[in-house]
């Protein structure tokens, strides 16, 4: 009975270290980046055992990078197996990600030309001795990124070392790095080869890439697409966005690493299959009450949303059939009828919740100019504040006697007309002398 109590309060020890490292920060894929690649629900693990249709295996290393090789040996490897294979030249240790079909599918998708590929072999599985290997050069990583990024910026190179990863063996690096055009850095190979005594690779990435070595939380509250799951990137035009009836603003639509979602490729082709069956030509409709301009389409719902041409706030929607329908009877010189909807009084709209301000107020905005402007400043005019033209005055009449360039205007600043209005002011009254006969007069 001792000895079962013993084993049951061990296992629920180990449950409970378990949960506790699940939960910590060393199970997450940002701090362990030799974990799988899929945190939450793993849709391969059903599948069928396909390893007899291909030898080609998926291996995974640290960030993004994945490579393909050939299990030659017919190892009995399984995703999330540690395995190490051949390298040019030593060797390195990865993670296995796809095997068999799917993996050989991947390898033709991936890789446009095959024939030039050079395919390495799988050794054998990762033991104790290769992971402890593996872990003190991932060690050595961070503090050889810190020196990388100092030489290259005693050197003047205009690049920006993202990361360095050091390979299974402990004998080769290579340098991510970021860099507008093309960079001269032969001295600096020989620089990093001198201090690290390694051999070096550098490979330039783009800011997608720096985005998924780096990692984060996107908007969506998950972790970024390029740093959990997606290897290939491949650029992402504005035209995306308008085709889902999205923002145009490239700013909303930009993602962690400034450029534009990889998200919003995700679904494109629905929307684009969806589009097909709308009509792209005669969109203005004409209506008994005027011309109808579309400025809304909603894929999805097969609806359009119209508005009338010289009618501010009347708008109104129409499915696709409608719309195919209205515009068989413009070919026929028929005007419909179709219910609008104007736009409400503010008074009818007090329950409803709005925004108080628009989605530009993040954008930087020119402060507005100030165009108060004064009254009658620099004119001459008739009837003028500052400069009436009055005849009686014994200043206009030397004025009007003076040659005729002497005639300018007054000075702004000081102003001698004695007839200008000025305010009623404070005055104090001056004490008459008391006299006797004063009242009686």
């Amino acid at each position: 009975m001792g000895v079962k109590l013993s084993a049951i309060n061990a296992q629920a020890t180990h449950q409970t270290e378990s949960r506790e490292d699940y939960m910590s920060c060393n199970g997450c894929s940002f701090n362990n980046s030799t974990s799988s690649i899929t945190q939450g629900y793993d849709w391969l693990s059903d599948l069928p055992d396909t390893t007899d249709k291909s030898d080609i295996v998926e291996v995974k290393f640290k960030s993004t990078r994945k490579e393909y090789y050939k299990n030659v040996e017919n190892l009995p490897l399984k995703r999330g197996d540690r395995i190490v294979v051949a390298s040019s030249p030593g060797h390195d240790i990865g993670e296995v990600t796809l095997t068999g079909y799917l993996a050989e599918k991947q390898f033709k998708l991936r890789i446009k030309n095959p024939s030039r590929y050079n395919l390495n072999v799988v050794y054998r599985k990762a033991s104790d001795a290769d992971i402890q290997k593996l872990n003190e050069a991932r060690s050595r990583e961070k503090a050889t990124m810190i020196r990388a990024r100092q030489a290259a910026q005693e050197l003047g190179l205009d690049m920006k070392i993202g990361d360095v990863e050091f390979r299974g063996d402990n004998k080769k690096a290579i340098f991510y790095y970021l860099a507008e055009g093309r960079v001269d850095f032969r001295e600096l190979i020989k620089v990093y080869a001198r201090e690290f005594r390694i051999k070096v690779e550098m490979k330039q990435i783009g800011a997608r890439q720096e985005a998924g070595l780096i990692g984060g939380i996107g908007s969506c509250g998950r972790e970024l697409c390029c740093s959990s799951w997606r290897t290939d990137f491949s650029s992402i035009s504005s035209e995306a966005a308008l085709k889902q009836g999205l923002s145009p603003s490239a700013q909303k639509m930009a993602g962690a690493c400034g450029k534009l979602k990889c998200c919003l490729l995700y679904e494109l082709d629905a929307y684009i299959e969806a589009g097909n069956e709308f009509p792209r030509e005669l969109l203005d409709l004409e209506l008994a009450s005027g011309i109808a301009k579309p400025f809304k389409t909603d894929y999805l719902k097969k609806e359009i949303w119209y508005g009338l041409q010289g009618s501010m706030g009347t708008t109104f929607n129409l499915s696709l059939k409608q719309v195919r329908d209205i515009i068989q009877k413009n070919k026929r010189g028929i005007k419909p009828e179709v219910q609008t909807f104007s736009a409400l009084p503010k008074e009818q709209n007090s329950m409803e919740v709005t925004l108080d301000e628009s989605l530009d107020r993040f954008d930087d905005k020119k402060p507005a100019r100030n165009k108060k402007r004064r009254n009658n400043r620099g004119t001459n005019k008739k009837g003028g504040r500052n400069f009436e033209n009055k005849s009686n005055t014994p200043q206009n009449k030397q004025t009007a006697s003076e040659g005729g360039d002497k005639n300018k205007r007054p000075n702004k600043r000081r102003n001698n007309n004695p007839n200008r209005k000025r305010k009623p002011g404070f005055q104090a009254k001056k004490a008459q002398p008391a006299t006797g006969n004063s009242s009686d007069n």
